[in-house]
């Protein structure tokens, strides 16, 4: 009789340890691929926030060009872009994409005393280009945070937390970006040259671009 108890207890034993490893192995690769859908979520953002900074030397020679006094803001710019390129973390690109989103709203600013940059049609499509990256990286940011929410949920849900523990995964957190209105990436004109679209200096009866008269 105690030998058949002892066949039943370790039968039983045998069975939550199955059934415990079978657990812990479907939690894991239930967290790892949570995981990894926040990590090409991320991929989706780093792409565009690359896009973003490549486009920075074009502008930083095209504002060269007209507007040497803003010195400080390109020697600014150049060496962030320099800086992005050794960023490691998502935390590191994010904060020196903030940091470029301040320094293209000052030079945007600035841009208004250059009429001849303003209107300038590289830097007008250079202009149009960030608008739509930094559009694209509101819907990839959205995607992302979707991601890391299902995922830190995952991470908190009981048993799952403990899986967690054992297996040192980390809460992910979510892409609380610089919110800068899309005007900041647009100079917004006065007025417009009839002719070739160029902006207008105020008070001016001459297009200082293709110099038709207004």
């Amino acid at each position: 009789m105690i030998g058949l108890i002892l066949i039943i207890l370790v039968i039983a034993i045998v069975c939550v340890i199955i059934g415990g490893g079978i657990f812990t192995a479907i939690t894991y690769n239930k967290l790892v691929e949570r995981r990894n859908g926040v990590k090409n979520a991320w991929a989706h953002i780093d792409a565009q926030l690359q896009r973003k900074f490549d486009l920075i030397p074009n502008l930083v020679e095209t504002v060269k060009g007209f507007a040497e006094h803003e010195k400080q803001i390109i020697e600014d710019a150049t060496l962030l872009m320099d800086e992005y390129g050794q960023a490691q973390t998502s935390k590191e690109k994010l904060a020196m994409d903030a940091q470029l989103n301040s320094y293209l709203k000052s030079l945007y600013v600035a841009a208004e005393d250059y009429p001849m940059l303003k209107s300038n049609v590289q830097f007008l499509q250079l202009q149009e280009s960030l608008t739509e990256i930094e559009e694209d990286i509101g819907f990839a940011r959205q995607f992302y945070n979707d991601a890391v929410t299902i995922y830190n949920n995952n991470l908190m849900y009981f048993p799952n937390n403990m899986i967690a523990s054992i297996f040192n995964f980390e809460e992910e957190e979510l892409f609380d970006a610089f919110k800068s209105d899309e005007s900041n990436f647009r100079i917004h004109f006065k007025t417009k040259c009839p002719v070739c679209g160029a902006a207008i200096v105020p008070n001016s009866s001459v297009c200082q671009y293709c110099g038709a008269t207004l």
